[in-house]
């Protein structure tokens, strides 16, 4: 049963800034240290992931694997999917754990996630990373970015806006009133659905709202079982008590359906209107005006399609390049294109690895397929593909003269870049064109040289990318800096890493309290 729990002083949090990135050269601490976690990893493979249940371990015996993507014939771990009826057991248990968390004072929450953090920076630092690499097919820098520097970020940045949340309150007081604005947890709880390309998201996709004082099931996927499980046993050292985040493994067609359809479908069945806080993909692009400089958009052009493999939601896959720069990016391009190496995620060299599984690879062949048979697209550099060993797809660069055209306008997630090159006296028409070619809107990037070329592009292009870059990449938002999410089909736009995200998880209650009784109800206006 919660009892009232005095609250005894306003605190204040520590500084937050984000978490310093370590840089895995050769003959460092950190690469020494990472080497290590990868070696014990792989020999402690393939490992045991249960359900955790109410804060116990449940093995159902519904067996799946999650493999190592550049080597795809070794299991990383064999992981329990939870069952309907486990399903409804984590859900009741949330919901028996909900009033004593909500009662839980915010600085209690907020402690636990920044031991959580600290945690993650020091003793997990490694270890998150070895899973992230051999099981998500991340090099070292990448999974530094996400599953060390991100989740830090993510955790400790919440904890600062939840502060800065609770802190809007009503401006004004009539004479003997007293009006406050408190943020109340949302009614039942939050079903938290990640994606396998980032280990930081699940973090905060369960994270946020728990530190809000909701409670959560949480469903990791698939191809990042182990790095999620990591992520939650990180949170239960923090302190977090069981039952308020449930861990429940499960292939999405079944656990996850048509989230929207069938909210939409049921919506009398539910207390209060539900809410849906989702990101559901993009077809970033990068646009350069006449005057860009050539060098800088090869090499931001390079990073942004082929880091990661092309597999974040903000990888550059269309890009938009004027022809009097033309030949020189194109000898950019293929000039770093041949530079570029791949293998395996322990070789510290690798720019990149593998993409995530067998059916990513398939669907990313079958695009370099239709391109090869395509009359009006070329492939300059790139086009080949192995999964005798891992799943490798080769990054690919296609040259097409239909701006419209398949690899222009649909969701490949992978390492392929498709250019389109414009008459540069027809800017403003292709910046029409970029604004209107695709049913997402996640992130964009413009480079020019001109301020009145990249006003005009900033207002042209406004509703096509929730993040817009000048003069640098389309991927790379990081957390208190560049807050994530788009518009359109890419999603709600509730932007991860800001305020705005938490202010989702919550149900504000305005408050007026009264310290003079009324003595009549008559106006003045009444008297005669």
């Amino acid at each position: 049963m919660s009892v009232p729990t005095a609250n005894l002083a306003s605190f204040k949090i520590p500084a937050v800034i984000n978490e310093p990135m370590k840089s895995y050269a050769p003959n460092t601490a950190e690469r020494a240290g990472l080497a290590a976690a990868l070696k014990e990893l792989r020999a402690q493979a393939p490992l045991d992931i249960p359900c955790v249940v109410n804060g116990k371990e449940v093995r159902t015996g519904i067996i799946d694997k999650q493999l190592m993507p550049h080597e795809k014939k070794t299991v990383l771990c064999n992981f329990h999917n939870a069952d309907e009826a486990l399903v409804a057991q984590a859900i009741d248990g949330a919901l028996a754990a909900k009033l004593d968390w909500e009662n839980t004072p915010f600085n209690d929450r907020a402690a636990i996630f920044l031991k959580a953090a600290d945690l993650a920076a020091t003793k997990y630092r490694y270890k998150i990373m070895a899973a992230t690499m051999l099981g998500q097919g991340k090099n070292a820098w990448q999974a530094e970015i996400d599953a060390a520097a991100e989740m830090c970020d993510f955790w400790r940045f919440g904890v600062k806006f939840a502060e800065e949340l609770y802190s809007v309150q009503p401006p004004q007081n009539s004479a003997t009133t007293w009006n406050r604005t408190e943020y109340r947890p949302l009614e039942g709880f939050v079903f938290a659905v990640s994606p396998f390309n980032f280990t930081a998201i699940g973090g905060n996709l369960a994270g946020a709202p728990v530190l809000m004082g909701n409670v959560c099931v949480w469903k990791p996927a698939p191809a990042a079982t182990y790095a999620s499980y990591v992520t939650y046993e990180i949170l239960r050292e923090a302190g977090l008590p069981a039952g308020v985040i449930q861990f429940i493994p499960g292939p999405a067609p079944e656990v996850v359906g048509q989230l929207w359809k069938d909210i939409g479908n049921n919506i009398e069945n539910y207390k209060s209107y539900p809410r849906i806080v989702g990101e559901t993909g993009g077809k970033n692009f990068h646009m350069v005006h006449k005057t860009g400089n050539a060098t800088s958009v090869v090499y931001n052009t390079i990073r942004s399609s082929f880091e990661y493999q092309g597999q974040k939601c903000s990888a550059c896959s269309r890009c938009y390049f004027p022809d009097n720069l033309w030949p020189e990016i194109k000898a950019g391009l293929i000039e770093a294109h041949g530079r570029i190496k791949q293998g395996s995620v322990e070789d510290f060299t690798n720019f990149m690895g593998p993409v995530i599984n067998q059916f990513s690879f398939d669907k990313i062949k079958s695009f370099i397929d239709w391109a090869k048979a395509d009359p009006e697209s070329e492939i300059i550099a790139g086009g080949a593909y192995d999964d005798s060993q891992g799943f490798f797809v080769q990054p690919t660069i296609i040259v097409t003269t239909n701006p419209k055209s398949k690899t222009m306008t649909e969701e490949i997630f992978g390492p392929v870049v498709t250019i389109y090159v414009y008459k540069a006296e027809e800017y403003e028409q292709t910046l029409h064109l970029v604004a209107n070619s695709s049913a997402y809107a996640l992130t964009g990037a413009l480079f020019s040289q001109d301020r009145y070329a990249t006003i005009q592009g900033a207002n042209i292009l406004r509703n096509a990318a929730g993040n817009f870059y000048i003069n640098d990449k389309c991927t790379g938002a990081v957390v208190g800096q560049q807050p994530f999410g788009g518009g359109r089909a890419s999603g709600t736009n509730d932007k991860a890493g800001s305020a705005a995200i938490l202010s989702r998880f919550v149900s504000p209650r305005s408050i007026k309290e009264t310290f003079v009784d009324l003595e009549d109800f008559v106006y003045p206006s009444n008297f005669a």
